[in-house]
């Protein structure tokens, strides 16, 4: 039994019917396709490069801007949908990058010269990333509160500085190296047995709050970049509590001193028992002793 068709919905299937139909012979004959969703993803100047589609039939080369505006390239013929810029951007973290992802066929033989890949006398495919300025896009990452003390009506707290791969001179530089006055740090804390929050900025790495004596404080930090819009702060540290803090230190005096008195105990028993061991030989060795000698 034949079926009947509108000749309007032949209509409307063919452009999906051929487009399907392109991506198979595309597909097929190995052409590459283009990357998309170019994504920089960079955390304390950590930077990598991420994209899509994995690829079929061919490979990618990325290649990145330097400050002399001239192409690098980076993970030349790679079949991986991300690239480790880390290296490159690190250089100068206030310069504003560009790159972009060529797609080469795998079964072309590939040379290139100093302005451009070429294949068959013709440049790849390619797709632009957006631009990227490290100072300005990379995120801050989560950070660590180095040591903190309540003494008296005084809470002090030192964040640990945070060691990124940017280098001058062979030394890795920390991130207040890397942004001086720029950043900063925010504490928001609270009373132990309350919800209600307070917070105080400094833009050291160092706080000194006024609180309360005798009550316990619970509190985490942030970073922050002063100058930045967006992006500006980084996700809060571990929280932690000046209570937890003593209980920590009682329980660990408690171990200690355990310790120190079973190793007491086990020295006097030990010195016990060779003392009486060694009255016993000399009871034995008097024993075995002729009496005209003796």
């Amino acid at each position: 039994m034949a079926i009947l068709v509108s000749p309007r919905l032949l209509a409307a299937l063919a452009p999906a019917f051929l487009g399907c139909l392109l991506l198979q012979v595309t597909t097929g004959a190995g052409i590459p396709e283009k990357a998309f969703n170019l994504t920089w993803i960079s955390t304390d100047f950590k930077t990598i490069l991420e994209w899509q589609p994995k690829p079929t039939n061919y490979t990618y080369t990325v290649q990145i801007s330097d400050r002399s505006r001239n192409w690098k390239y980076k993970c030349i013929s790679t079949t991986d949908t991300e690239c480790d810029l880390t290296d490159e951007v690190v250089k100068d973290v206030h310069w504003t990058y560009e790159a972009k992802v060529l797609s080469v066929p795998r079964r072309n033989s590939v040379y290139g010269d100093e302005d451009q890949l070429v294949i068959h006398g013709q440049e790849p495919p390619f797709t632009n990333a957006p631009k990227f300025l490290p100072y300005r896009d990379t995120l801050l990452g989560q950070p660590v509160i180095q040591q903190f003390e309540q003494d008296s009506r005084k809470l002090n707290v030192l964040v640990k500085d945070t060691l990124t791969l940017v280098r001058k001179n062979g030394t890795f530089l920390t991130m207040r190296q890397v942004f001086g006055k720029d950043l900063g740090y925010i504490i928001t804390y609270r009373k132990g047995s309350s919800t209600g929050k307070k917070t105080n900025i400094t833009n050291t790495n160092e706080f000194s709050i006024d609180v309360e004596e005798g009550t316990s404080y619970c509190f985490f930090v942030q970073a922050m970049i002063f100058s930045r819009k967006n992006n500006q702060k980084s996700p809060e540290s571990i929280t932690v509590c000046t209570e937890q803090w003593k209980s920590i230190m009682g329980e660990t005096l408690i171990i200690v001193g355990a310790v120190v008195f079973l190793a007491t105990v086990f020295i006097i028993l030990l010195s016990i028992s060779l003392c009486k061991r060694r009255n016993r030989r000399a009871g034995q060795k008097r024993k075995n002793t002729p009496s005209g000698l003796a």
